[in-house]
């Protein structure tokens, strides 16, 4: 199945099989520090990318922004990531859920240059979707630790 040029992306993620779908839809996502917000009293934790258009043939090299919400969250860890410098650009790699006592567990971000954030949740409970339309064509990540794999925000 192909998706179309123009249709936003919209998916929930209930258990750790849907995370790994939403893990691949922002591999390489670009965000900057700013645009993580963790509302403590809410459970919540949103954050806004620009994400490479994976599951679209027809541009795949489009970016478009794009906004994850993770709910039942109880606490943020962060590690390697600079939040004295909100306009700090980073670049994620993968999501993962670790299960502890069920259904609680971690969700792990892990970013490019060893940063990563570890949510303690009660329960896998994610909604991401695309807030823009498509843009680019983009340069696709090269991974090799240039600054220039991270430059478009």
């Amino acid at each position: 199945m192909t998706a179309s040029a123009t249709a936003p992306l919209r998916l929930l993620a209930l258990d750790q099989d849907d995370l790994e779908v939403i893990s691949a839809a922002l591999q390489d996502a670009l965000t900057r520090i700013g645009d993580i917000r963790w509302e403590r009293e809410a459970g919540r934790l949103t954050i806004v990318f620009n994400r490479l258009r994976w599951e679209c043939a027809e541009a795949p090299e489009a970016r478009v922004r794009t906004a994850i919400q993770f709910g039942c969250v109880r606490s943020v860890r962060s590690r390697n990531l600079r939040q004295s410098a909100p306009d700090a650009v980073v670049q994620l790699l993968a999501i993962a859920f670790t299960p502890k006592a069920a259904p609680a567990g971690a969700v792990i971000l892990t970013f490019a240059d060893g940063g990563d954030l570890e949510l303690e949740v009660e329960c896998v409970d994610a909604a991401l979707a695309d807030v823009s339309q498509p843009w680019g064509p983009a340069r696709r990540p090269a991974h090799d630790g240039s600054p220039d794999d991270v430059a478009e925000v």
